[in-house]
């Protein structure tokens, strides 16, 4: 890699979307004419290492639609779409980059996990995926990261269904975290949680981004949710970014109604 490549890949955004439609085709509607939803319209989106940006938005309004195009899991119907820099064309060295480079922590623990696999087995696979290090290197890789999220060494040999939701909500960043990436998407990662495991949960996001320099993108149908870990946000409505502002100018001037709608809305801070 070049030294000007290299100041390029530090300057530009770990992920950035311009112009980027994701347009789904429906059941319903004719053969020849079938209907559509226009999941993300027109969607310029950008974060940087070490930024929190919060995606906020009503269920339906293409915010997990959003989170799958940063990770490279749906394409895009038009528009466009970099990674570091360099626009994505879809190779399979650009592909295997983005998958090392982003994460994703899904919402519901309980079915991102592989019931079958041990905490041990669930954390080594992604380092076996992309040929990490040794087995030694692997298993020390593995203890810290349980080190990292809170949980005790004796977790390794348990299964998902043996501890409870925001354990195995910590097993999820902690596999997120395995291969080291410059930024994880965080898709409503509390909302199956109770509120004082919420809150741990949180707390638990929010250090790591300070401890590790993570980039994070927090998404959630809770505004005061999303307020608690973010430094800038967006608030999504109809596929389409309505308004973007640091957090808190956000809250103590919004410019949409449908801004101010949510804030009146969420009176909890969790």
């Amino acid at each position: 890699m070049t030294t000007a490549h290299t100041a390029q890949k530090a300057k530009s955004p770990i992920v950035e979307t311009r112009n980027m439609n994701v347009i789904h085709k429906t059941r319903t509607g004719k053969l020849f004419r079938p209907d559509t939803v226009h999941a993300n319209k027109d969607v310029n989106f950008h974060v940087h290492r070490g930024e929190v940006v919060g995606i906020v938005g009503e269920s339906g309004c293409g915010k997990s639609t959003l989170a799958r195009v940063l990770v490279g899991l749906q394409k895009p119907t038009s528009g466009e779409v970099y990674f570091n820099g360099q626009l994505m064309r879809g190779g399979a060295r650009q592909r295997k980059e983005l998958g090392r480079t982003v994460s994703v922590v899904f919402q519901d623990p309980a079915t991102a996990l592989n019931p079958r696999m041990t905490v041990k087995e669930q954390l080594l696979d992604p380092l076996h995926v992309h040929h990490v290090g040794d087995e030694k290197s692997r298993m020390k890789r593995v203890q810290v990261l349980l080190s990292l999220v809170g949980l005790p060494q004796s977790a390794l040999d348990v299964l998902p269904r043996q501890i409870s939701g925001g354990q195995r909500q910590r097993v999820a960043i902690a596999r997120a975290l395995a291969l080291e990436p410059d930024l994880i998407i965080a898709d409503e990662p509390t909302s199956a949680l109770d509120v004082s495991v919420r809150a741990q949960v949180l707390n638990l996001l929010t250090d790591l981004r300070s401890e590790l320099g993570l980039g994070l993108v927090f998404i959630s149908h809770d505004i005061n949710t999303v307020r608690y870990v973010s430094d800038r946000m967006c608030v999504m409505l109809k596929g389409e970014i309505i308004e973007e502002q640091p957090t808190e100018q956000l809250f103590s001037n919004p410019q949409q109604e449908y801004t101010r709608t949510l804030l009146a809305a969420t009176p909890t801070l969790i």
